[in-house]
């Protein structure tokens, strides 16, 4: 399947939207990475498994809307995403509800976790981006741009995540099998995304573009 190039679709509730979608997904990821899983033997996080939304929902942007409208999504979604990652993560740490009375002192774990988060999303997002525009604009192969995005963006996003969170962290686990789970983490969500999300990218798009078709949705030059 070949996908057309698109302009942009000037639609003033998608920023908004997505923002929230982004900051949603964020804190769940935050959350999960916290639960730890094994799998075939090998250590990884239930957060392996939410993230690579992010990335479907950041590639379709950048189709949809164009690269600077999704440099903008992913500004305004840093810090609201920092701020609630924290207190989420504080609220259910190590996954049970600890009472609102937990935000009374400072928890130092869960903050380099959502710290951790902000860097990562910031880099991993913004070279997701990049890659992604850069490659849809010279092939027509609809799978090529959100499968070489999220071989790159990934990468980044999982290193920064990881190193930042969990080195010489206060967790032994985590402190010690940190290297081993970020390595599991990538394969994972790279695996995930190669083989179901790239496919629902496909499948949203061509969605998504026979949706506007019927609307008549009012487009605007490509910048």
């Amino acid at each position: 399947m070949k996908v057309n190039p698109l302009a942009p679709v000037r639609a003033p509730w998608a920023l908004p939207a997505l923002v929230v979608l982004h900051v949603a997904i964020i804190i769940a990821s935050n959350y999960l990475v916290q639960l730890p899983v094994d799998l075939f033997g090998f250590h990884s996080t239930w957060g392996a498994f939410s993230f690579p939304f992010i990335f479907l929902a950041t590639d379709l942007t950048v189709r949809l809307l164009g690269k600077h409208p999704a440099r903008r999504v992913i500004a305004r979604a840093m810090l609201p995403a920092l701020v609630a990652s924290y207190v989420v993560g504080v609220l259910f740490h190590e996954g049970h509800f600890n009472g609102l009375a937990a935000l009374a002192g400072f928890n130092t774990f869960v903050f380099r976790i959502a710290l951790a988060s902000f860097a990562a999303y910031a880099l991993g997002q913004l070279l997701d981006v990049q890659v992604f525009d850069r490659i849809r604009r010279r092939s027509l192969i609809w799978w090529l741009a959100p499968a070489g995005s999220a071989v790159f963006g990934q990468a980044l996003d999982t290193a920064t995540f990881f190193s930042v969170a969990f080195w010489h962290s206060t967790d032994p686990f985590m402190a010690a099998n940190w290297m081993e789970i970020g390595a599991v983490d990538y394969a994972i969500k790279l695996t995930a995304s190669l083989v179901f999300f790239v496919p629902a990218y496909g499948a949203l798009l061509k969605f998504i573009v026979r949706l506007l078709a019927t609307r008549n949705a009012p487009l605007v030059p490509v910048q």
